[in-house]
């Protein structure tokens, strides 16, 4: 609403016409109100009604509407009124934690104009008497429970400018037919995450006023057309949209956000997409897209996002993506989980304002550009599961901004250089499942932020150097499948952050400590909801996310999360000797693997570890009696204590039955039956040692069968801790 100020003139100097103080103060206070449609006047008597009717049917827990109450429109919450009239303009209870059906009492706010209702919990259907508000020129009810379909009468809103009713999970239906042509003023429409169905309307293509356009997260399906409007921002998202792409030609100039991802949209990418000359933020991930991307798609430097990640993109990787300046560009790169093959180009080395940089899962080779330092705004790097051969370029310390350098799952080769000690922003670092050998740097010390470090599956070797323990933001340690020895430090476990520990596939040797365990380990409140199979397959995963403010800033949020598993692997090393009391007293621990070494002596009380979901002590020398409260363990899914020297009885009615196996080979233990008598030691269900591991013994064992019975070779062979120390010594 315009509002035309007119101040009164005063001339003081005119004896005949000097005004009172008082009279002078009460216009100074008339011209102070005419500065605000909601100072200084009383609530229209009708309108104040149909407010309190409202108020009556909703619940208000946190008190937010007792200021309604008296005539000064000014003191009641959300509320503006026209200065004049008193009449209702405004109302704004967004956030309020309100709940309730909507009363129609509000419908008879004849001079409403804006009705903002979002984040809050009403429900029921929106009010078929919503049509009634002629004035209405935004209308936000988003983030609340309403359901149902859109109601006809809505058609009558001719003046609205605004429509937002996004995050209503249960409204949907159809999109009505007129959706695009009951209002020639509508500028905004957002109905999305809802469950909206059915294809776009005809209409909504060609409103010429329309220029914010979010149907993201329904089940709308059918082809995107092309759109005869200015649009400055697109959102289909996360639908069923099938068919190519459009040019959307008549938003050249206009067109900032652009996201079509998740749907199953096919063929290629149109060059005429780069002719969108304001285009920010382009979002095609997880469809169907493929072939190559041409040469001569190159987008202007306004380009900050750019996410084709998730498709079937082919060939090699563009040589300019966008237009690059010192002060403008790509932020955001991801060409993740495609086809896309080859070297990658030293053109990427040149987006000097790259901050994100997702090339992982293609099938790309050759180097690591050496150049990749010239990023030096680059905070993630993601090169991972492609077949890239090299080193780590040293060159790459020049990204001293780099929070997560993630190259794990290629052919990468070389040692790892102490100089990586610059990155000292480094939180995530992950090079497993490469070919890089040496030992760990003791410059690495420096790297003090770190929370994860992944090395597992390479060449290293080497003893543990009590450098790591500078690392004192560490979650996640994986040192698995390598060439480690020596005894395992008497600070494993006292790391403050510590989640999961897995040193597993290596030559560590001596006794497993005994001391405290940090906080992390005991703190876990096990509300993990991944399955057993992914949770015990693998104890890490990582994922990260990063977001951008694509609107008003171009930097990145980074953030990453690791699953809440907390556990610790040592299995497949030689340790020996007792496994410490206090090891079963970790109270937060989820999973415990020791399974194929050398340990011996008794199993304790395992009550205090009622967060224990996965329990591997195969293939050791541990003796003595089941303790009878493994089976109170409620969260437990896998138990194996096979092979091994258990001894005595495990009764049937302890509820054993669901592990299967978890007792074999234990010629000694009883395993009871249900009214059958005793169950003993038979072959376990899988061997963790390959036979190629064993196979020139396997023939020795074979040619003394003669003498002893087969079956008590093999218990022999893979169960005796000692019969297994001896054939090591026999391979070396």
């Amino acid at each position: 609403m315009e509002l035309k100020l007119d101040f009164p003139v005063f001339h003081p100097w005119t004896s005949s016409k000097l005004p009172t103080l008082p009279l002078l103060l009460l216009l100074m206070l008339l011209s102070l109100c005419s500065f605000s449609p909601s100072q200084c006047s009383d609530l229209d008597p009708e309108d104040k009604a149909s407010l309190l009717l409202f108020r009556s049917s909703v619940q208000n827990p946190d008190q937010s509407l007792a200021t309604w109450f008296g005539s000064n429109c000014t003191n009641w919450t959300g509320i503006s009124c026209e200065n004049r009239t008193g009449r209702v303009v405004s109302v704004d209870l967004a956030n309020m934690n309100l709940s309730g059906r909507l009363h129609p009492g509000l419908c008879e706010l004849s001079f409403l104009e804006h009705l903002k209702l979002s984040g809050n919990n009403f429900n029921g259907t929106i009010p078929t008497c919503f049509g009634s508000l002629g004035s209405l020129k935004a209308l936000d009810l988003s983030h609340n429970s309403f359901g149902g379909v859109l109601p006809d009468d809505m058609m009558r809103l001719g003046q609205l400018r605004e429509l937002v009713l996004s995050g209503n999970q249960e409204l949907g239906g159809v999109l009505p037919r007129w959706i695009g042509n009951f209002s020639n003023n509508l500028a905004k429409l957002d109905l999305s995450l809802n469950s909206f169905h059915g294809e776009i309307p005809d209409s909504l293509y060609n409103l010429k006023s329309l220029r914010h356009l979010d149907l993201g997260d329904n089940n709308l399906s059918g082809n995107v057309h092309e759109f005869y409007q200015s649009l400055e921002y697109l959102s289909l998202a996360s639908n069923k949209f099938v068919g190519t792409l459009p040019c959307f030609s008549a938003a050249t100039k206009s067109l900032t956000v652009l996201t079509l991802a998740n749907n199953s949209l096919v063929g290629g990418i149109p060059t005429c997409i780069g002719s969108l000359e304001a285009l920010a933020h382009l979002n095609l991930s997880f469809n169907q897209l493929s072939y190559g991307i041409s040469p001569r798609l190159v987008f202007t430097e306004k380009l900050i996002v750019m996410d084709l990640s998730f498709n079937d993109l082919s060939g090699p990787l563009p040589v300019k993506i966008a237009v690059a300046t010192e002060k403008s560009g790509l932020v955001l790169l991801d060409l993740s989980h495609n086809q896309f093959s080859g070297k990658i180009p030293l053109k990427i080395t040149e987006l000097k304002s790259l901050q994100a940089l997702f090339l992982s899962h293609n099938h790309l080779t050759g180097e690591i550009p050496p150049r990749i330092g010239n990023l030096t705004y680059l905070q993630v790097i993601d090169l991972s599961h492609n077949s890239l051969s090299g080193s780590i370029p040293l060159d790459i310390v020049g990204c001293f901004q780099l929070l997560a350098l993630i190259l794990n799952n290629n052919n990468l080769s070389g040692e790892i250089q102490p100089e990586l000690d610059a990155l000292d922003s480094l939180k995530i670092l992950d090079v497993s499942h490469n070919k890089i050998s040496g030992e760990i740097p003791l410059t690495l010390a420096g790297l003090k932020s770190l929370e994860i470090v992944e090395l597992s599956s390479n060449n290293l070797s080497g003893t543990l150097s009590d450098a790591i323990t500078k690392w004192l933001n560490l979650k996640y340690l994986s040192l698995a499948h390598n060439k480690f020895s020596g005894n395992l430090p008497s600070w494993l476990f006292t790391f403050e952050a510590i989640q999961s520990i897995d040193f597993s596939g290596n030559k560590f040797s001596g006794f497993i400590p005994d001391g405290n365990f940090n906080i992390s380990f005991h703190n876990n409140n096990g509300n993990s909801d991944e399955g057993p199979k992914e949770q015990f397959t693998s104890m890490k995963n990582v994922e990260i996310k990063v977001s951008t403010m694509v609107m008003n800033t171009s930097e990145i949020s980074f953030n990453f999360k690791v699953s809440s598993t907390v556990g610790i692997d040592l299995s497949d090393n030689s340790l020996r000797g007792e496994i410490p009391n206090v090891l079963f007293e970790v109270e937060g621990l989820e999973y415990l693997n020791l399974s194929y070494n050398y340990l011996d002596g008794q199993l304790p009380s395992l009550e205090k570890m009622w967060n224990l979901r996965s329990l591997d002590l195969s293939h050791n020398s541990l003796s003595g009696q089941i303790p009878g409260n493994i089976s109170t363990l409620k969260n437990m899914k896998l138990l194996n204590l096979s092979c091994n020297s258990f001894s005595g009885s495990v009764p049937a009615n302890q509820g054993y039955r669901r592990f299967p196996g978890a007792f074999a080979d234990n010629p000694d233990l009883c395993v009871e039956l249900s009214g059958e008598g005793c169950e003993r030691g038979r072959p376990p269900v899988a061997s963790g040692k390959t036979f190629e591991e064993v196979g020139p013994i396997l023939v020795w064992v074979f040619c003394i069968s003669a003498f002893v019975s087969f079956y008590s070779s093999v218990v022999g062979l893979f169960c005796s801790g000692r019969a297994r120390s001896y054939i090591l010594q026999t391979k070396v």
